[in-house]
């Protein structure tokens, strides 16, 4: 099976904004052990074209995500530089295809992880801080039709970052019952807790260290890990400002243009 390949049509369609029919259409064959295969392809090519790698991202954390999609496990993908956006940052629409945001918890870490056998408690203890921040995904699969496979080779759907000022040691908040509140121009859309990912973020940033392990792959200090939406994804177009606020984690915003 020709993994690079399908890399390179998921590469042009982020380039180009045109999206691909779904892989698990055009190949039924397609496992999730091959999408992650065609994920990894996608992100030599992007070191090899001078992108650098800043972190990875975890999703389908939620039940009601992973039901929607028929699996019983969550899906991860790469963070890169070009992905990184301040606070407040403003995003032209036009450079993606069908931009949805979620609010997430982001650890910072201080030490690598590596599995096979990361706890919770190894992800509290390797932690340097926790920030606010916003996920913008995207499809490079049109119409968002996809299933586990596509968007596990699509590298998670990830697209950018916009990551918060505020920065909070792990002792000054209780992640599982800390607040999310996430405001579509001015308008409450979504609430949420730390326990929509899987009952507390760092068990989601457990299971990526853990997973990542099966592909030769660890969690680097000064990676930024996202782990999970803590409600649904939130569609987007040009005028829109998104703000997500963690209560004493702080708040998060971006602008769409």
């Amino acid at each position: 099976m020709n993994y690079v390949q399908y890399a390179e049509e998921l590469l042009e369609a982020e380039a180009s904004c045109v999206g691909v029919a779904p892989l698990t259409e055009r190949n039924p064959s397609l496992t999730v052990a091959d999408a992650y295969e065609i994920q990894l392809e996608m992100v030599k090519l992007k070191l090899a074209n001078g992108k650098r790698v800043i972190g990875k991202k975890v999703g389908l954390t939620s039940v009601a995500m992973q039901k929607m999609l028929n699996v019983d496990e969550p899906d991860y993908g790469h963070l890169f530089d070009d992905m990184k956006l301040a606070n407040n940052a403003t995003v032209k629409v036009d450079t993606m295809l069908s931009p949805k945001v979620e609010a997430e918890i982001g650890f910072m870490l201080a030490k690598d992880l590596d599995g096979p056998n990361v706890t919770f408690i190894d992800v509290m203890m390797a932690t340097e801080y926790v920030i606010p921040t916003l996920e913008i995904i995207d499809s490079r699969v049109n119409d968002w039709k996809i299933k586990l496979v596509d968007t596990v080779a699509d590298n998670g759907s990830s697209a950018r970052v916009v990551i918060g000022d505020s920065k909070l040691d792990l002792d000054a908040i209780d992640l599982r019952t800390n607040s999310m509140v996430l405001l579509k121009n001015g308008e409450l859309l979504a609430t949420g807790a730390g326990s929509a990912a899987l009952g507390h973020p760092a068990h989601a940033v457990a299971w990526l260290a853990n997973k990542l392990h099966e592909f030769g792959i660890g969690l680097k200090k000064g990676e930024l890990i996202l782990p999970g939406a803590l409600s649904g994804a939130v569609p987007v177009t040009a005028g829109d400002e998104i703000e997500a606020r963690f209560g004493k984690l702080g708040s998060v915003k971006v602008r769409y243009e």
